[in-house]
C-alpha cells in the first residue's frame, strides 16, 4: 500500500506579501512567499513522495505568533519544535548556522562556510541556503555577498533588503 502524505497548506499576510506556509502531521515543513509556490511544491516534492495538497488553513500556531511578533517588531524564540526541517546533514548544520546568526547582521556564503569549518565549502552552502526550506524563521535572507551585496533571494532582493532593514531596526530599539 502507498502512504500518501497530506501536506496541509495556510496563507499569512505579512508586510512583504503573502507568505504559504506548508505542514505535515501538525508541524512546519516549508515556508515561503505565494509567488514561490512553484518551488514550494518542488521542494516538497523532493521530500516526499505522493503527496496530496490540501489548502486546510492549517499551520502551526507557535508559528504564526511568532510571525505576527516579528513584524510587528517583537522578538519571540523561534518556534523550531514545531517546524521539520528536512535535508542531508550538511544541509541542517549549514541552516542551524544561518539560525545562529544574530538579528540585525548578516555574513558572506564564504564567512559561513568559515563558520562550518569548511572555506573550501562555499558553493556547497549556498546551494544549502538556497533548499532552506523555512525562509525568514531560519534567515537564509542574512547571507549576503563576500562584497557586501545583497545576493540571491528566492523571495526577491526587494523582500531580502526589507528583512534586512527591519531587523536592523530591530536591533537598534532593542
Amino acid at each position: 500500500m502507498t502512504t500518501i502524505t497530506q501536506i496541509d497548506v495556510a496563507r499569512y499576510d505579512s508586510p512583504i506579501g503573502q507568505l504559504s506556509l506548508a505542514s505535515v502531521e501538525g508541524r512546519l515543513v516549508h515556508l515561503d512567499f505565494e509567488d514561490n509556490d512553484d518551488r514550494l511544491h518542488l521542494i516538497s516534492s523532493r521530500r516526499f513522495k505522493n503527496i496530496d495538497w490540501c489548502e486546510s488553513g492549517f499551520a502551526p500556531s507557535s508559528v504564526l505568533s511568532w510571525l505576527d511578533a516579528y513584524f510587528a517588531g517583537r522578538v519571540m524564540d523561534l518556534p523550531m519544535a514545531d517546524i521539520d526541517m528536512r535535508g542531508t546533514d550538511f544541509q541542517k548544520s549549514v541552516w542551524q548556522a544561518l539560525i545562529e546568526i544574530p538579528s540585525g547582521t548578516s555574513v558572506s556564503y564564504g564567512n559561513l562556510a568559515v563558520i562550518l569549518n569548511n572555506a573550501k565549502a562555499v558553493r556547497a552552502v549556498a546551494r544549502a541556503n538556497a533548499l532552506n526550506p523555512v525562509s525568514i524563521i531560519v534567515p537564509c535572507h542574512r547571507v549576503i555577498g563576500a562584497d557586501g551585496t545583497l545576493t540571491g533571494y528566492a523571495g526577491g532582493l526587494a523582500r531580502k533588503k526589507w528583512l534586512l532593514e527591519h531587523e536592523a531596526a530591530l536591533s537598534r530599539a532593542a
